[in-house]
């Protein structure tokens, strides 16, 4: 049987997962985490989440968490730091309880969202000339031109976007390399912990999968993304390791490259709202790539019709990456 994606017209399979699997998700509470989480649980994995987040959030994450419960899958959570090694230890412990007398993790994603968003070095003065050129052809001030840019940019109208008011950035915090270490760790190395203790404890499937998620800012500079671009190039590179070193275990080992999306994290980045723009300007589909995009996509690769699919990036982005000029 097929159902058909609301968003997509696409046919989605019904495929389920066996009642012992599950997928363990680190960083689960929002965005492609939580995205996954549900769509996964929708086809009858079990799930184990781990998530850092302040008590008040709770109160938006609990309602997610319960609907995921009544999609009849196990659910089980730990609103705890997954960066700490003790912790993840006694996590894994928990886990293994759960998993008994014979469950087995068949997915392990990695949707950890901590890092360090500064600039390098201080900013150059940004040149508005030509703002102030068009302002004079058409004989008005420069700060109404702005203030209208500013306002039809806010309302959607992306066009405009040359002539707002240019992002703001911190001028006197710069990255540091305590920030770059803490940032590739968090969002990168430490990916190799949790599937290096699994495998240990002997908890993956016959068929298990490792996925991660990366962005464009693997190979373009975004301002102020150094150290989440560090982070992203360093989980790819564990990835590829992973999907050698650990094939015969019966381990594959993906990473997925998503289009910009509207999360909590893009929008924690300076300028987020012209990464935005630019990307829904670019996109063949013109809008941007949302979660849902992307646990489409990693559903699919947690399927057995994709067990030879190992060691590589698959981008999820409606070909954003690879369209030109959008005029």
């Amino acid at each position: 049987m097929r159902t058909i994606d609301k968003g997509t017209g696409v046919n989605l399979s019904t495929t389920r997962f066996s009642g012992d699997e599950w997928a363990l998700i680190l960083g689960g509470s929002s965005g492609f985490g939580l995205a996954t989480a549900h769509k996964l649980a929708e086809h009858g994995l079990n799930l184990c989440i781990v998530h850092r987040d302040r008590r008040g959030a709770m109160r938006k994450i609990e309602p997610e968490f319960e609907r995921i419960r009544e999609r009849g899958v196990s659910l089980v959570t730990f609103n705890r730091d997954a960066l700490d090694t003790a912790i993840r230890s006694e996590i894994l412990d928990s886990l293994a309880e759960a998993l008994a007398p014979q469950g087995k993790v068949r997915v392990l994603l990695h949707s950890i969202a901590f890092g360090n968003l500064k600039l390098i070095g201080p900013e150059a003065p940004s040149n508005e000339g030509d703002r102030a050129r068009l302002a004079a052809a058409l004989g008005v001030e420069e700060s109404v031109l702005r203030e209208a840019a500013d306002r039809l940019f806010e309302e959607g109208c992306d066009a405009v976007q040359g002539l707002t008011t240019a992002p703001q950035y911190a001028p006197n915090l710069f990255l540091e390399e305590e920030d770059m270490a803490r940032t590739v760790h968090a969002m990168g190395t430490s990916l190799l912990g949790w599937t290096q203790e699994v495998l240990e404890r002997d908890l993956f499937a016959a068929d298990a999968r490792v996925l991660g998620l990366t962005s464009e800012g693997n190979a373009v500079a975004w301002k102020g993304y150094a150290a989440v671009a560090a982070a992203k190039v360093a989980l790819e590179s564990v990835s590829r390791s992973i999907a050698v070193e650990m094939a015969p275990y019966g381990i594959r080992s993906n990473i997925v490259q998503a289009g910009v999306t509207d999360t909590n994290a893009l929008r924690m980045i300076p300028g987020s709202a012209h990464l935005k723009a630019q990307a829904r300007s670019r996109n063949p589909f013109k809008r941007l790539t949302t979660p849902q995009d992307v646990a489409n996509a990693i559903y699919l690769l947690c399927l057995p019709e994709a067990g030879w699919i190992n060691g590589e990036i698959i981008r999820v982005d409606g070909g954003e990456r690879i369209s030109g000029p959008s005029r």
